[in-house]
């Protein structure tokens, strides 16, 4: 059902020193930042030649990553991203399984434009899992 990893996300306090680790310091080609409203982030990603990474940074007072970055002050993985290729039908599947759909279980539409999930990280050996249709 999962195909490819699409990309490893990194909540940061804040993209500029993060922006700059990964660019002056590693060498690595960066996006310019895109807010996500729907998300409560704003993000950059990181290109690499197998994939990406995303830097998350709150963005509002109701953003998600909050409190994570209030239990990991200086960041850390938020979460993997897997591509698959019906959304609907790897929902179901999963509900089925038993699998926790957080939200409403619709999908949104994410940073890449296209219909982002994200699942329960208890059902999934305590990592959040977001699914992109592809």
């Amino acid at each position: 059902m999962i195909g490819r990893l699409n990309h490893v996300a990194i909540a940061v306090p804040e993209l500029g020193p993060a922006v700059a680790m990964y660019r002056d310091t590693l060498g690595a080609r960066v996006s310019q930042p895109q807010a996500e409203p729907d998300h409560g982030v704003t993000v950059v990603f990181i290109e690499l030649p197998n994939t990406k990474i995303e830097l998350l940074e709150p963005l509002g007072e109701g953003s998600p990553i909050t409190a994570f970055l209030e239990r990991s002050p200086s960041g850390g993985i938020h979460h993997v991203c897997y591509e698959v290729e019906d959304i609907i039908a790897a929902r179901d599947r999963l509900k089925k399984s038993g699998a926790r759909v957080l939200g409403t279980g619709e999908p949104k539409i994410g940073a890449h434009g296209k219909p982002v999930l994200f699942l329960h990280p208890k059902d999934f050996n305590g990592t959040l899992v977001e699914l992109e249709q592809v």
